[in-house]
């Protein structure tokens, strides 16, 4: 099975091509700002980014040739987990989606390739909408507020069918799936989500993108409710500046003026305390995190682990588990390999092992 698989985001299209579960070719395609100045909205830069694709797999000489394309989904309604076929009224959706982000171009590249040839097929798998969340997860202290769920879906389903992988291979006498476990994963990057899966679902996880849970580099996680309304009303920042301090400019970005966590403990290297206590009060709010979703699993954990592009720090990881081994062995897997991941659940869905949902 020949496989394409494409992953916009919000400054590159990340995109490979897979023979059955092979990568035979990857490449990360970067985009400047200058290039994407010309669009003023992520939605406009659709055949910019589809012809871009095109262009590479000309250049590297791989014929336009696939049983599938699988895209990145985008920000739709809140879906259970799995894989679709993307279909027309998921294009609609992704084209008036009300969050705006990058990866609502991935079915609509993805679906667009796909029709110009016989017999391939279109997907997506795990968006960050995946809602999965037990009902009383959902309440909130106002009825005009429940809870939603934007998380890093993909890649945390991933790593937690990897760790089921891993643990079967130390014990093949004692064979076990994602779904036969209960698991805390973290996924540590420009955003953070900490989630409790049990058995398979994901049944409580933070909003990463706008306004829940720890805050990260560049998102400021959940903030006293009273001060964000007085900041509302002060006419200091318009609306659109306000929700940049909440996602974009805010947590490590907007303590010290940087995204990158191994500048900032270079900082602290060399005796930047300011930096220290700003780095450590987000690994605390981790782990307080990742307390409470030991309290959603009644403490019966199995693992917890850390992934994510964060996750590569030791600083990091080695304080988050002094903190939380006491609840679960901890493991690390750094980094994310969604493009890996994107073309698994293509694979599956070819070849019947995963069932094809359908979006409504």
């Amino acid at each position: 099975m020949k496989i394409l698989v494409i992953n916009p985001g919000s400054t590159s299209t990340k995109m490979a091509v897979f023979e059955d579960e092979k990568p035979v070719f990857v490449k990360t395609l970067r985009h400047s700002v200058d290039e994407l100045v010309h669009y003023p909205r992520v939605i406009d830069q659709f055949e910019f980014r589809k012809n871009l694709v095109l262009a590479e797999l000309e250049h590297e000489g791989i014929p336009f040739a696939f049983d599938a394309i699988i895209g990145r989904g985008g920000l739709l309604k809140p879906i259970p987990g799995g894989v679709y076929e993307v279909n027309d009224a998921m294009i609609n959706d992704c084209m008036h989606a009300m969050r705006t982000h990058a990866c609502n171009l991935g079915c609509l590249i993805a679906s667009e390739l796909a029709h110009a040839l016989p017999a391939c097929r279109a997907f997506i798998a795990d968006p960050g909408v995946v809602d999965e969340l037990d009902e009383v997860a959902r309440v909130t202290g106002s009825p005009l507020m429940p809870r939603i769920t934007i998380w890093h879906a993909l890649n945390q389903r991933a790593i937690a069918r990897r760790y089921a992988a891993e643990r079967t291979a130390e014990q093949p006498d004692r064979p076990v799936r994602y779904e036969d476990l209960n698991l805390i994963v973290c996924h540590l990057g420009g955003g953070i989500s900490v989630a409790a899966h049990r058995k398979g679902r994901c049944v409580d996880v933070n909003n990463a993108l706008d306004g829940e849970g720890p805050f990260s580099p560049e998102r400021a996680g959940t903030l006293p409710a009273g001060d964000l309304i007085d900041l509302c009303f002060s006419g200091k920042l318009s609306q659109s500046e306000l929700k940049k301090r909440i996602s974009g400019r805010a947590g490590l970005a907007a303590h010290l003026g940087t995204t990158d966590v191994q500048a900032v403990v270079k900082r602290i290297e060399e005796g930047d305390e300011h930096a220290r206590l700003v780095l450590d009060a987000m690994i605390y709010q981790i782990a307080k995190s990742v307390g409470a979703a030991a309290v959603v699993l009644y403490g019966k954990v199995d693992a917890i682990l850390l992934t994510g592009g964060i996750a590569h720090s030791d600083y990091i990881t080695s304080r988050l588990k002094e903190r939380v081994s006491f609840l679960a062995p901890v493991r690390v897997y750094p980094g994310e390999d969604e493009l890996e991941a994107l073309a698994l659940n293509a694979l599956g869905a070819l070849r019947g092992e995963l069932e094809v949902q359908v979006y409504q």
